[in-house]
This record gives structure tokens, C-alpha cells and sequence, in this order.
């Protein structure tokens, strides 16, 4: 299927040319049809002599229902431009072609329709036409003459349209996806449905998605589909589609909530965006409308200069860089501006000057994106952040480099991590000549308090192979130099004496009263478990970190399931060794608990 929408003055014949079309009246409120004027948007399709599906988005050209036309528009793919020959060019006209620009609507149409009352205008129509969108994206769209009542000129039209859907681009069916959602309502003993036009990705039964919306964030399944008064199993773009919800209420969706892949889609409050079309943005006006898919939110804009601005929506949507956006000021027939998404998650702007910075370094910025500033901004950014950005990566970007599994790090301030990374640990074991290394998490908040910091998100992964840059190990979570062990000084005498006992019997836990006599702490304990010379059980047990491995060879040899008793005396020790041993036991999942009194070696 290929969706279309309408657009046009009020009263040039929109309805009326998709019911000659289509056979169906797009008009569904009986005050629509009473008063012969389009109110909110309608629906209705055909099979082409193709065999392709046309689906129209009929929109109302009234100007005081701007907002439902640019709901009806915004998710659409191709337009159909409606100018009357008996009217010609009028107000809401311009303020459509206006939108449609915008938008960033490439293909389309334009129809003259009623030709029949004014065949000597049809030619005056035309060239005013022709005028009125040179330089737009309809500027040398094909234009017909037809009339809806008597049939002429349609069988041009059903042509045309048969070849602009077929020179329509074919849509991304393995997308993510994003429904704009037009209706919501309910149907007994089926529940919530809700409809939108599907422009990319694949709906199935079954899928499990995210509803974001005004009043509402949260998970819904997909319980049935329907798209052409049809069931089916899977709907593919460019289609109207019927979506039939599990689990949340029709009530609580309205138009301009969306359907979306979860966790696939930054969801966002502030967006910094350029001018494709209309008045400067540095003209003084802060409060305005945008318009984007179906939804239409109020934001705040603080502009750079006239073609780049800041804005803050009241309610976050799923927006992506290149989302084309309408704005207009609120109970206003006309579109302010038209804006393009640069950046979805812009910085902090603080500092004196902050906005005039900002304006400079939008401007080269490419409208799919700059790579090398998101990461350099960050210095190290998840590859996967920066796709739901939307943003297109290629393989390989000068000045970024992509190491842990997927971090892609601006390569001087790699250089300076590592750096940074080997200074930290010598200074640190310098000054703790016990410790066995420092902990990955300690390394890694030092050098977020580096400048420039390591992102918040900067895990395990990505401080190891920080720390292997350095040309450091990482250990058990410990980084240290190669080589490095701890410097157990006065202690070293006391774990090798307890090195000793072990070997000669590895379940003779030295007592309390042993250790102290050795001078071993719990400090001096600690570092030796991290160099592996001892392991430290529950309850200040002390054994060698072979004993498990000892223990689990005889306890294999008993009936099984066996009790503490029995094990206590297999392993020849007390109950205040063999109970923190076969815990441990348990939390390696070596020997598995049946009961209060017995357990089994897990086979």
C-alpha cells in the first residue's frame, strides 16, 4: 500500500476527488457531511490499475483546523495538492504548500479539480500554480485538470498516481519503528484500537512495544491487526494500519502519542534544530507550536541567530536527527518556520556567550549529522547511543576509534585517558605499597574527575581497555603494572607460614588467635586474597584458594545428598570451617542446598 494526503484551500473539492477516487466517503462525522466542510482528518482507499493499494489521508483546509490538516500530513509520504479552478491560488493554499514544505514532503501531486465550472481559468489556475511553488519540493510536480463530477480528466489522474507511487521510494521494512497515532478508540470484545499511517519498520501480532504519549509512557502488546478492513498477521510500510492494544486504556492515548520499538528511540525534551524554511528564528518570538507526525506540542525556543535555535518541548516525543518539524505560533493559520533536527542531545549552555558558540558550531554540522563532534564532545560514546540518535556511522571516522565492544572514543582524548589511567595507579601504589592493584571502579571514578572526564557510563569494559592502552593489567578487577605484586613487608613472613600449614592440611583454618599471633590483620589478609596466596571465607575463616577444589573431590566420593556432619568429617575439620566452606561451596554453584540438613555436589 502507498498512503497519500491531501491538502488544499477549504472548499476546492479534497473530499469530493478522494470519493470519486475511492468510491468512499472520507468525511466520517455527520456534522461533516451535514455542513459540506472537512473537520478532522478522513480516510479512505483504492487498488490502482498497478494492483498497488492507495490509501488518502483526507485533511480539512479550513484555517482553524490547521493543526488536524498538519496531523494528517505530517506522517505522510506523498501529498496531493488541491487547487480549484473556479477559486484559483487562495490563503490557505500557500499556508498548505507552506507546511508541505516544511515537512520536507518531496513527492506529490497537484490536482485542479472542478474544471468543469471554469475551463477557461484552468490555464491561468495552472501558471499560478507554477509560480506559487517554484523553489518548493512540488515545483515540478505533474499538474491535472479533472472534474470529480463528470468524470474528465480522471483517468489522466488514476494514472499519475499509479506513476508517482511507483517512482515512490521503497520504505525500510527492518526499521525501527515509530507509529504517529491519529484515532484511538474502543471495540467491543476486542478493546483499544488505534490507527496511523505506517511509514517504515514492521508491525506483527505479538510485538511488544512502547506507548509514548501526553499522559502515558508504557508497554502495550500488539493483540491484532488490520489494515483495508482485513486482518493480518504482519503489516508492512507504507500503510494504514488499525493496531489493536493489550494492556492500556483507549482513554489514555490521544492523537500525536506514539507507537515505538522500546529502547530503540532517545526520547527527548530539548533539541537543537536549523531553518529549512520561513522567518528567521531570532525574530523575537519565543512561544510556539511544533508540529512533527501526528503530535503537536508547545515549546520554548531560545534562538542562536536566525537559523538556529534551541527547543524545549513541554512534553518529550521520539524524535531523531533530520525530523523534519513545523512551526507555527499558536492560533495561527500560518507556519513560522520550518526546522530540521541537528542534535538530539545537545549540551548544557551555561556560560556567558554559550548561544553564539552553539550557532557557530551548528552551522557546518551536516543535516545527517557530524560523527567526530558528538563523540569528541563526549569523548567516548556507545556506538548504539548514536544510532537511536538516528544518526548514520560509518565504518571508519578520522579522529574517533571504536575499542570495547562498541565505544567509539575521539582518539586525543583516548591518549589522554591512557595517560592519565597510568598515572593514577603509580601514584596510588606508590602510596599504598600493600594494595595488589587498584579496583577497575576506583580507576574509573578518578578519571571521571579528569578533564575531559570519562563518559558516566564508561564501564568495566571500557576502563580495561583504558588500562590495557597504558600498558597495564587488569586482574580479578584489579589494574596493576605487569609484574606487580603486593608488598606485603613484615607480613610476608606470617602468610607464609599459614601458606605452610595449608599445604600440609587445607581444611586446619588457622584459629583467630593464630592469625594475631602472626601479625595478620585484616588489611594484611586483604592484600594477600588479592595477590591469590589466601582466600577469606565468612566468619574469618582463612584457607587456600585451592581448598574448594580439595574439599569438592572428597565430597564427590560421599552418598548423595549428604549432610554437614558427613562432610565435616570426609574434609577431617569442625563446623566452624565445613559451614562457610560449603556456603561458598553453594555460591559457586558447586554443591547445591536441598534442605536445613543436606546438600549435593552439583554433577
Amino acid at each position: 500500500m502507498y498512503v497519500l494526503a491531501t491538502a488544499g484551500h477549504v472548499d476546492h473539492g479534497k473530499s469530493t476527488l478522494v470519493n470519486a477516487l475511492t468510491g468512499m466517503e472520507p468525511d466520517r462525522w455527520a456534522e461533516e457531511r451535514k455542513r459540506g466542510l472537512t473537520i478532522d482528518l478522513g480516510f479512505a482507499w483504492t487498488t490502482l490499475p498497478s494492483g498497488r493499494e492507495l490509501a488518502f489521508v483526507d485533511v480539512p483546509g479550513h484555517e482553524r483546523f490547521l493543526a488536524n490538516m498538519l496531523a494528517g500530513v505530517g506522517p505522510a509520504p506523498i501529498v496531493c495538492l488541491v487547487v480549484a479552478a473556479d477559486k484559483g491560488w487562495q490563503a490557505q493554499s500557500s499556508d498548505h504548500r507552506d507546511a508541505i514544505t516544511a515537512l520536507g514532503i518531496t513527492r506529490g501531486l497537484v490536482v485542479i479539480t472542478r474544471a468543469d465550472l471554469a475551463p477557461e481559468s484552468v490555464a491561468v489556475t495552472e501558471a499560478q500554480i507554477r509560480a506559487e511553488l517554484r523553489g518548493t519540493p512540488l515545483a515540478d510536480a505533474p499538474v491535472l485538470p479533472v472534474s470529480a463530477t463528470n468524470g474528465d480528466g480522471m483517468d489522466a489522474l488514476i494514472a499519475t498516481l499509479d506513476e508517482v507511487t511507483a517512482e515512490a521510494p521503497a520504505p525500510d521494512v527492518g526499521a525501527r519503528l515509530r507509529l504517529w497515532v491519529d484515532r484511538a478508540f474502543t471495540i467491543k470484545g476486542a478493546g483499544t484500537v488505534v490507527t496511523g499511517t505506517l511509514t517504515v519498520g514492521t508491525l506483527r501480532t505479538g510485538d511488544r512495544l512502547r506507548l509514548v504519549g501526553e499522559t502515558s509512557d508504557e508497554a502495550t502488546t500488539v493483540r491484532g491487526l488490520q489494515s483495508r478492513n482485513s486482518s493480518a498477521e504482519v503489516i508492512a510500510p507504507s500503510t494504514r494500519v488499525a493496531v489493536n492494544l493489550r494492556e492500556v486504556a483507549a482513554d489514555d492515548i490521544h492523537r500525536g502519542d506514539a507507537l515505538i520499538t522500546d529502547d530503540a528511540w532517545p526520547i527527548v525534551e530539548n533539541i537543537d534544530v536549523r531553518r529549512t524554511m520561513g522567518q528567521p528564528l531570532d525574530e523575537g518570538v519565543h512561544g510556539l507550536m511544533l508540529h512533527i507526525g501526528t503530535a503537536a506540542v508547545p515549546v520554548h525556543m531560545r534562538p542562536f541567530d536566525g537559523d538556529h535555535a534551541r527547543l524545549t518541548l513541554e512534553r518529550p516525543l521520539p524524535l531523531q536527527v533530520t525530523d523534519r518539524i513545523v512551526l507555527r505560533s499558536p492560533g495561527s493559520r500560518n507556519v513560522f518556520a520550518g526546522v530540521i533536527i541537528v542534535d538530539v542531545d545537545p549540551p548544557e549552555l551555561s556560560r556567558r556567550g554559550a548561544g553564539t558558540r552553539r550557532a557557530r558550531e551548528l552551522t557546518d554540522r551536516p543535516e545527517t549529522g557530524d560523527i567526530l563532534a558528538e563523540v569528541a564532545r563526549r569523548g567516548a560514546v556507545e556506538r548504539a547511543r548514536l544510532v537511536r540518535f538516528g544518526l548514520t556511522l560509518p565504518d571508519g571516522v578520522e579522529g574517533v576509534e571504536e575499542i570495547a565492544g562498541g565505544w567509539l572514543v575521539h582518539r586525543p582524548t583516548l591518549e589522554k585517558w591512557v595517560e592519565d589511567a597510568g598515572t593514577i595507579v603509580k601514584a596510588k601504589l606508590a602510596a599504598e605499597p600493600l594494595a595488589a592493584g587498584v579496583p577497575e571502579k576506583a580507576l574509573a571514578e578518578q578519571l571521571r574527575r579528569v578533564d575531559p572526564p570519562l563518559p558516566d557510563g564508561g564501564g568495566q569494559e571500557l576502563v580495561a581497555a583504558i588500562a590495557s592502552r597504558a600498558g597495564l593489567d587488569t586482574v580479578k578487577g584489579m589494574v596493576r603494572p605487569p609484574g606487580h605484586t603486593a608488598d606485603l613487608g613484615p607480613a610476608e613472613a606470617g602468610v607464609a607460614e599459614v601458606e605452610r600449614r595449608l599445604a600440609v592440611n587445607p581444611f586446619a583454618a588457622p584459629e583467630a588467635d593464630d592469625l594475631r599471633e602472626l601479625r595478620l590483620g585484616v588489611r594484611e589478609l586483604a592484600v594477600a586474597e588479592s595477590a591469590g596466596r589466601l582466600l577469606r571465607l565468612g566468619d574469618g575463616v582463612v584457607v587456600s584458594p585451592r581448598t574448594p577444589a580439595q574439599a569438592m573431590r572428597l565430597l564427590a566420593g560421599l552418598d548423595q545428598p549428604f549432610t554437614t556432619s558427613a562432610a565435616r568429617k570426609a574434609l577431617g575439620t569442625t563446623r566452624r570451617v565445613v559451614i562457610p566452606l560449603l556456603e561458598h561451596l553453594d555460591g559457586r554453584g558447586w554443591t547445591r542446598r536441598i534442605d536445613n540438613t543436606s546438600r549435593e555436589v552439583v554433577r
